[in-house]
């Protein structure tokens, strides 16, 4: 049975853009990416052959000026399909003893700003650790988060399942902030996978399940990340994302298993998953995943980038 939505503006089903999350992966040279990379490639402008959104890791680690954003606009214009996503700054995520300061809201908005102004922004994602709960100064937290980014469409990343209340969604779609449904290692209290819609966005992030190395301490990000899901895996996921669509007005899956270009992989699988017929895969990644050729049997090799 499908979940209850909390949107209430359902007409038609909503455009799906499918990418990964991030593009600066020195393991994703020879597999992703051609190596050595001919003179003047640029791996986003590269991607947005492939993929019609990629979410932005930089945004989390530091604000991005204007000039930046603009560049990135521009290595995307041949897509026209194109969108990001972008993470906010774990300033206001993470690094919750202070409060921000005006300048650090200032500095944030530079670069969302120039996204958004130029139809370039799909969403900008709250993204808040497993150790965030439902607390009652976490709720003041993430409403004055809300708050003051509420002219940006603005989905809500939470994984502990304290936040899995029927009032938490309903506050949502009264704000217009979108809910992200993921898939993560699951632990006690972890939230579990789920195709909720609070507003007109949809989101779903698939972060891979390597459950041995998720609350690892010592375990690096490549550990955590090095995941590639199989096509019986996903398959509860695609039925997901059709509900999602069916409520939202775009929806933006994002693979987050980004070693070695498994994101990647994984991303091309959803488009087959959820209709796409053509593809033209790099080489290097066929090469890579032989699983793939399942995409491209019918076409030349040669035709390929």
């Amino acid at each position: 049975m499908p979940e209850k939505s909390y949107n209430l503006s359902m007409s038609k089903p909503g455009v799906v853009r499918v990418g990964p999350a991030g593009w600066s992966y020195d393991d994703w040279k020879g597999i992703v990416y051609p190596k050595p990379a001919p003179k003047g490639f640029h791996p986003l402008e590269y991607l947005s052959r492939f993929f019609d959104t990629l979410e932005l890791n930089v945004t989390f680690y530091r604000p991005v000026p204007a000039g930046n954003a603009m560049t990135w606009i521009q290595k995307v214009k041949g897509n026209p399909r194109f969108k990001f996503t972008a993470k906010m700054w774990q300033r206001f995520t993470h690094d919750r003893e202070i409060e921000p300061a005006p300048d650090e809201v200032r500095q944030v908005r530079e670069g969302m700003d120039t996204l958004l102004h130029e139809g370039k922004l799909g969403a900008v994602l709250l993204q808040f650790p497993w150790s965030f709960k439902r607390t009652p100064e976490n709720r003041v937290w993430l409403a004055r988060l809300i708050d003051t980014f509420h002219d940006y469409p603005l989905a809500l990343e939470v994984r502990h399942s304290s936040w899995n209340q029927p009032d938490v969604f309903e506050g949502l779609a009264e704000r217009g902030v979108g809910f992200c449904n993921i898939d993560q290692p699951l632990f006690h209290q972890s939230l579990k996978p789920s195709a909720k819609v609070t507003s007109c966005i949809g989101y779903v992030r698939l972060h891979g399940r390597n459950w041995e190395d998720w609350f690892r301490d010592d375990a690096g990000r490549d550990e955590r990340y090095d995941y590639l899901y199989s096509e019986e895996e996903l398959k509860p996921w695609l039925e997901k994302i059709e509900q999602i669509r069916k409520q939202a007005d775009e929806v933006y899956v994002i693979t987050n298993n980004h070693y070695r270009g498994q994101a990647v992989v994984n991303a091309f699988d959803i488009q087959h998953g959820l209709g796409k017929t053509e593809f033209i895969l790099p080489q290097h990644l066929v090469d890579e995943y032989p699983r793939l050729k399942r995409l491209i049997k019918n076409q030349k090799q040669p035709g390929m980038a």
